[in-house]
């Protein structure tokens, strides 16, 4: 190897390598978390170990014995979004969350369930989240194990009974938080963030007592309304200074709504932080600002919830650049000199490596091509941004590379020590942004982005469609740390592949947007075996062994922001994808088959007549950007997750249509009622826009099938 790259982690392996344990029946605690590198049997943490690495040692499937990998065994769910989840593995168990935060266990060797768990969120609570009512995993600790619920609740289970042993409201339900991310446990703290900063809220992150669910301590990401939090905290008082205006009204964003990674020796928790409430700076901050702690790595006591330090990675955040995406740890030779280093590959398209005793910026370099700065200032460690990128103080609308769905979202990357690379899931996409003069918060429903999500849909043009899928892109990178640079890809057709799982056995695992689960070789990308699982998998992978036998987990099932947003022009270019949600577990020898792939069925595009006016169609086109796309796509092209609105019956029916979307006539399925925001005019004013995009679709559709054939 050019580079000598040892992990903490690794160390403590090698170290408990005669004494590891099998079973922790007697209960999770410090040790067993501190020490979850060298556990090979189990996979009890969201990263299989603090540092995030999402490593494995096992090495009984690898490059020679790869191609025996079989399905043993699967399970159905009854959840039919999109699956993020990381399942857990204590013991020969293995614990899933599902869509709608619901909870399952089965036997991890045969598939047999155990129990299953259902906190009940309100359909109502749908509308809340802006990208899909997604579950990314659990924490365990003693006998217990936890999870935040999309409504916003903290529940503790019983890990043997899923009995719920306490639960906990760790949001202002009035507003739209929510809750997708997996907890932490610290020393007996449970750790949890929230979502929501599309829709007008103030992050923070909470810790309460594992035992009793009473709250430890909650530190603030951004400030909130003069005196409301009593004696400000010194850190909250410095951010203070780096806003603008009444930004508290707004909210002013920062969840915490993903990623974290925790050193033991050094005692710091690492948070990342999220984008602005609105994005808009303008508008959220009005006259400009840093606005601390946007978009930031930031260290923290979790005994205490005490600030250490903090490096912001975007600073007047306007793009939705959050740096809430995975967060791993490792020691790293650089120059000669052993590093205790942080990584991160966040929206903003650079990979960064920071000291993470002491925030200080090591190194930074774009793993995408991007547009918005012309790099980073390693002597301020500040991005120069080029000056169109500013939408916010140029009035003008800008194309960005990479969009706000990030050069790389929430899908954890993984690391390999043996090779000294980092797997990184990515995305090569563009978002345009066009301010919007005279914009109005609206904190009842729909994305409060200070932008016109509507003035950059996709138009009825085949060329243009076709011009944008295929500048639409996703790779799968092997990322040099400490050099900055590439060292292999496989290039992806479309976006939003799968997080990843790297092991001793020399492989990456990932599953794909286009429906495979696939084994590549950590040296050189050489795919080595590929599974079809009939559906796409956005979830990363674990691996556990049991009675000496090594296993493979994934869940399976589409869905996710991409596939309910702009991923419709890439479904419409490549064919409709399904969503079939299922945990799919294999081993060496695995025979087991999946029910044979039945034909995904839609109602054809056939819509009624167009009967609106120009006025209806341009008032309809706004209210469906900003309250409607975020699940119903972009352009109102739909998803195979939820209805495609122009094939729906609904459309041809003002008084049905009225009944879902003023009355609320299927709250219970998550769609609300959008009155007050939107009146019985707006209302018609959408149904007669999508009527329009639909009937538009069909020509365009009939003018595809009288192509002549080119194969």
């Amino acid at each position: 190897m050019k580079h000598r790259i040892l992990i903490a982690a690794a160390c403590a392996a090698l170290a408990l390598a005669g004494c590891k344990k099998d079973a922790v029946s007697d209960g999770i605690g410090a040790e067993q978390l501190v020490n979850a590198a060298a556990d090979t049997a189990n996979w009890m943490t969201y990263g299989r170990d603090y540092s995030e690495q999402r490593y494995s040692p096992l090495d009984q499937i690898n490059g020679d014995t790869v191609g025996k990998l079989g399905l043993t065994w699967f399970a159905d769910l009854d959840t039919a979004r999109g699956q993020e989840g990381t399942p857990l593995v204590i013991d020969g168990k293995i614990y899933v969350t599902t869509a709608w935060s619901k909870v399952k266990a089965y036997d991890g060797a045969t598939g047999k369930p155990l129990w299953d768990y259902d906190p009940k969120v309100p359909g109502e609570t749908g509308p809340k989240a802006c990208c899909d009512v997604v579950n990314r995993g659990m924490a365990a600790w003693g006998d217990k194990l936890y999870l935040g619920t999309l409504d916003g609740r903290l529940v503790a289970l019983d890990r043997n009974t899923g009995k719920e042993a306490w639960s906990k409201v760790t949001v202002d339900q009035t507003k739209s938080y929510t809750i997708t991310g997996a907890p932490r446990v610290i020393d007996g703290k449970v750790i949890i963030g929230n979502s929501g900063a599309e829709f007008g809220v103030r992050g923070y992150v909470t810790a309460y007592d594992a035992e009793t669910g009473e709250q430890a301590w909650r530190f603030y990401t951004v400030p909130g309304a003069p005196g409301e939090d009593g004696k400000e905290p010194d850190y909250l008082a410095k951010a203070r200074e780096t806003w603008k205006g009444d930004f508290w009204k707004l909210g002013g964003g920062g969840t915490v709504w993903d990623a974290m990674a925790y050193d033991p020796k050094l005692d710091l928790l690492y948070i990342g932080v999220g984008n602005g409430s609105p994005w808009n700076q303008a508008i959220r901050s009005p006259g400009g600002g840093d606005n601390l702690y946007l978009s930031s790595i930031v260290a923290i006591r979790p005994k205490t919830g005490e600030y250490v330090w903090h490096y912001q990675e975007t600073p007047g955040e306007t793009w939705d650049f959050t740096a809430t995406q995975h967060i791993m740890l490792a020691d790293i030779e650089i120059g000669g000199k052993m590093r205790q280093v942080l990584m991160q590959a966040p929206k903003n398209g650079f990979f960064y490596v920071l000291d993470r005793a002491t925030g200080e910026l090591i190194s930074a370099n774009n793993y995408v091509p991007q547009n918005w700065t012309s790099g980073i200032d390693m002597k301020t460690g500040r991005p120069i941004v080029n000056p169109e990128a500013r939408f916010d103080l140029t009035g003008k609308p800008f194309v960005s590379t990479p969009g706000a769905g990030g050069g790389h979202s929430w899908h954890p990357m993984a690391f390999n020590p043996n090779e000294g690379l980092v797997y990184i899931p990515a995305i090569e996409a563009a978002f345009p942004y066009f301010p919007e003069a005279g914009w109005k918060p609206d904190l009842n429903r729909g994305m409060n982005t200070g932008i016109d999500l509507s003035a950059g849909a996709m138009p009825a043009d085949a060329a243009v469609r076709e011009a944008a899928a295929a500048a639409t892109k996703g790779a799968l990178i092997a990322w040099d740390p400490v050099a900055q640079k590439e060292r292999w890809r496989v290039p992806y057709p479309g976006p939003w592949n799968g997080g990843l799982l790297s092991t001793g056995g020399g492989l990456v695992f990932q599953g794909t947007a286009a429906g495979n689960f696939t084994a590549y070789g950590a040296h050189d990308g050489r795919k080595l075996w590929s599974f079809p699982a009939q559906t796409g998998i956005i979830a990363p992978p674990i691996t556990y062994s049991i009675n000496g036998e090594q296993y493979v987990a994934v869940l399976a099932g589409w869905g996710g922001v991409f596939p309910l947003s702009p991923g419709g022009i890439l479904t419409e270019q490549s064919g409709p994808l399904p969503n079939i949600s299922r945990l799919l577990v294999f081993k060496l020898g695995g025979t087991a088959k999946l029910p044979p792939a039945k034909p995904f069925d839609r109602r054809p595009l056939d819509p009624p007549p167009f009967t609106g006016t120009a006025a209806q169609v341009a008032s309809g086109k706004y209210s469906f950007g900003r309250y409607c796309s975020q699940c119903h796509n972009d352009a109102a092209i739909g998803s195979t997750v939820l209805p495609d609105l122009r094939r729906s019956a609904a459309i041809e029916s003002q008084d049905t249509f009225m009944a879902i979307v003023h009355d609320g006539a299927l709250k219970d399925n998550g769609m609300v009622s959008f009155a007050p925001s939107l009146s019985r005019d707006q209302i018609e004013a959408v149904r007669q826009y999508i009527i329009k995009r639909a009937n538009e679709d069909k020509v365009l559709e009939g003018k595809a099938a009288a192509r002549p054939s080119t194969t």
